[in-house]
Order: structure tokens, then C-alpha cells, then sequence
């Protein structure tokens, strides 16, 4: 007899424990939509969570992470979903990896993910990030074939946006990887420097207010300068 009420208080007591959960499920999945609705990111944050204990799934991870990464919180984004290479991943989760390693300062393992997402589907954009980290990784050659690749594939719309100035700004995706192919031009041939300065020129030409380009150049001529009049 007392194992058969025994029993009975341990089914009721997974039945209540069950119906507890979806309830709390229910109520996260409200609050996740309206926090949504009111655009607060710690309340979106906070309900994932919750909802990623209360039914764990890839998506919801790979959701949190991307909402992470979205608000600066890098090391948190990948806390959520690791470093891992893994062909198998999202595209969502692969993004916020790379995103999050080059935000991070970790050119080589942001550079694998980039290349997963190339892989999977080539576009002028993700070239750009390939060719401007294998730069930074001293890959010139591989980063010329993006940047070749990206000159030719860079329609007129694509924007792509810099971070140097207090103000961020756009310039168009092309003029960009003309700044890219001037600073592999100047590392792979130091004794052209004209060649990189008209690299830059090339970029400033498409968009007069590319900062970056205009820095660049400044560098490049003030190098040509000092190489020409070394006793200066």
C-alpha cells in the first residue's frame, strides 16, 4: 500500500512539476515578445535565457548570442555558443562567431568563420572581411584574390561602414576594397609607393569623404617624402 501511494505522490508530483514548467515556458515566450515589443535587450536577454533552461534548443542559443553580439556583449555571445569550428552550425551562429572573434581582436579564429560563411555562399562583403583580416594576418596574396573578387562583385548600393572617427560613417563597399588593394599594393612592393597613393586616389575619386583612404594616403606620402629625402 505505501508503495502504491508512494508512486501516486511521484506522478502527481512530475505532473505538477511538468505543468509548472509550461507554464513558466508560456509565460517567458509572453514576456520574450514583449520585451521585443518594447525594444528592451536585457529584458530580450533575461527571457531567452530562460526559455534556453526551460526548453533548450539551438535556436533560441543561437538567438541569444546573436542578440549579444548585437549589443557589444561579445565575450558573452560567445560564451553562449563557443569558438568552435563547426560546419554544421547556423548561419546566424557561424555570423556571430565572426563578428565577435574580430571585435574581440582575434583576427585568425574570426578569419575561420568568415571563410565557413564564404564557403557556404560567396558575396563581396564577407570578401571584404576575408581580404581586410588576412591583411592583418599578413596574407596579401589571398587577400588580393577577395579584393579582385570584391572590386568586380561590389555593386554601386553596397555600403560599408567605418568606425575610426568619433562619428561612424559609409563609403561605398568598392571604394573600400580600393583602399584594401593601395595598403596590399604598398606592403608588397614598398618601392611603388605611387602605385598604393593612386590606390587611394582611386577610393577618395568614388567618395571624397573616405576617411580612412584619406589617412592612408597621407601616410603613404608622407612615406614617399622621407624615402626621397632621407637626410630630412
Amino acid at each position: 500500500m505505501k508503495r502504491i501511494l508512494f508512486g501516486l505522490m511521484l506522478a502527481l508530483s512530475f505532473s505538477a512539476y511538468a505543468q509548472n514548467t509550461s507554464d513558466l515556458k508560456d509565460h517567458y515566450e509572453e514576456f520574450y515578445n514583449e520585451m521585443k515589443l518594447q525594444g528592451d535587450i536585457n529584458g530580450v536577454i533575461n527571457a531567452l535565457t530562460h526559455l534556453n533552461i526551460l526548453a533548450p534548443s539551438q535556436e533560441r542559443r543561437d538567438t541569444l548570442a546573436y542578440v549579444y553580439a548585437n549589443n557589444n556583449q561579445h565575450m558573452q555571445a560567445l560564451n553562449t555558443i563557443g569558438i568552435e569550428n563547426d560546419e554544421n552550425a547556423s548561419d546566424l551562429a557561424v555570423q556571430v562567431k565572426a563578428i565577435s572573434l574580430k571585435a574581440l581582436n582575434q583576427p585568425k579564429r574570426a578569419l575561420e568563420q568568415y571563410r565557413i560563411l564564404y564557403n557556404r555562399e560567396a558575396d563581396p562583403y564577407l570578401a571584404y572581411e576575408i581580404a581586410d583580416l588576412r591583411i592583418q594576418t599578413g596574407g596579401d596574396g589571398e587577400a588580393l584574390e577577395y579584393i579582385t573578387y570584391g572590386i568586380a562583385n561590389a555593386t554601386d548600393d553596397m555600403m560599408y561602414a567605418f568606425y575610426e572617427r568619433q562619428q561612424p560613417y559609409q563609403v561605398p563597399l568598392k571604394a573600400a576594397f580600393l583602399h584594401l588593394k593601395g595598403l596590399v599594393q604598398y606592403n608588397m612592393n614598398k618601392n611603388n609607393i605611387d602605385k598604393a597613393i593612386a590606390l587611394m586616389d582611386e577610393a577618395l575619386a568614388i567618395d571624397p569623404n573616405f576617411n580612412l583612404a584619406s589617412l592612408s594616403k597621407q601616410a603613404l606620402l608622407s612615406r614617399k617624402q622621407k624615402a626621397e629625402n632621407p637626410e630630412e
